[in-house]
């Protein structure tokens, strides 16, 4: 049973690769998937380069990204691993996540909990590279990402509470960069909400793939709520998110540059990623969801551009 994929995994993968009794903690932390551990980490670095903002990146921050890499991967992995224990008995009802490591047999109900615990350990790791009011900041998170498996039981609005916990990181970054002045930047707030946003946009395209299946076993989503209305309301809320990151790069003190960069962001990538998608095929909903890695990055660029000049400047004699 070990080396069985769950249908949504990628077919080929540098975790193909570990030997078989491996494989099942590699798929149960969904390294073969690392656009989830990418959507993490990328309010993160956001939060950082908004923080930064009329200042400049300093060394210090290069610690910071380092702990944001690490905290991503492993409570990515772990999120996944305590959400797959929840809901094993779902995914067993469910064609896309029947194969997953529990559901399946490959790992058991302890052996699953003593590997959440061990991706714990590594997220400690990296909350202690950073400085304390981000140590504070990341912590009040933990009961909130711990509820969010039981949202899609009691809520039409998970992808809502998933944007709560997934988009935490902006606070973290903005309090890591700003920890002297003890409080979390304005500007991190408005990036903070405006990435809410974006999270529901986007998991509402992943949730796509699964309608049909979630609604015989009872479990809720945006995807279902908004059913043949899903683009329109989709939309608003990337037109939400924009208008949010613009407002937090005008606290900042960089509005213009980053309203343009985020102007040619919607007409480039935004947009073609929502009008690819046929609700009808599965195929396209995932391939529309993943392409938000690139909206990230290139949201984090827009970012960073401000502070990356004034880091550079002085260095080029300007």
């Amino acid at each position: 049973m070990t080396d069985l994929k769950p249908a949504d995994a990628l077919k080929r993968h540098w975790t193909d690769a570990l030997p078989s009794a491996w494989k099942p903690y590699a798929q149960l932390s969904r390294l073969d998937r690392p656009i989830g551990w990418q959507l993490l980490l990328l309010p993160c670095l956001m939060g950082v380069a908004v923080a930064r903002t009329g200042y400049g990146f300093y060394w210090e921050d290069a610690r910071y990204a380092l702990a944001f890499v690490l905290g991503a991967v492993a409570m990515r992995g772990a999120g996944c691993t305590y959400n797959d224990i929840l809901d094993r008995d779902i995914d067993a009802q469910v064609e896309r996540t029947r194969l997953r490591p529990l559901p399946s047999g490959a790992v058991s109900l302890k052996q699953a909990r003593a590997w959440l615990l061990a991706q714990c350990l590594v997220g400690l790791v990296a909350l202690f590279m950073l400085p304390p009011l981000a140590q504070l900041v990341a912590l009040i998170a933990v009961p909130l990402v711990a509820l969010y498996p039981l949202m899609k039981r009691i809520t039409w609005w998970p992808q809502a509470w998933l944007g709560v916990v997934f988009s935490w990181g902006a606070l973290v970054g903005g309090a890591a960069s700003t920890y002297l002045s003890g409080a979390v930047p304005l500007e991190a707030i408005a990036l903070y909400a405006g990435c809410i946003c974006w999270t529901i946009g986007y998991d509402t395209i992943y949730a796509l793939q699964d309608r049909e299946d979630d609604a015989l076993v009872g479990v809720r989503s945006t995807a279902r709520l908004f059913a043949d209305k899903w683009r329109t309301w989709t939309t608003v809320f990337y037109v939400a998110a924009l208008a949010l990151w613009t407002a937090a790069a005008s606290v900042g003190g960089a509005g213009l540059i980053v309203a343009v960069a985020l102007a040619l962001i919607a007409a480039l990538l935004i947009w073609p990623m929502l009008s690819s998608i046929d609700d009808a095929r599965p195929e396209t909903a995932l391939a529309g969801f993943k392409r938000n890695a690139v909206i990230g990055g290139a949201v984090l660029l827009a970012f960073a551009l401000e502070p990356v000049w004034r880091t550079l400047r002085p260095m080029l004699g300007v």
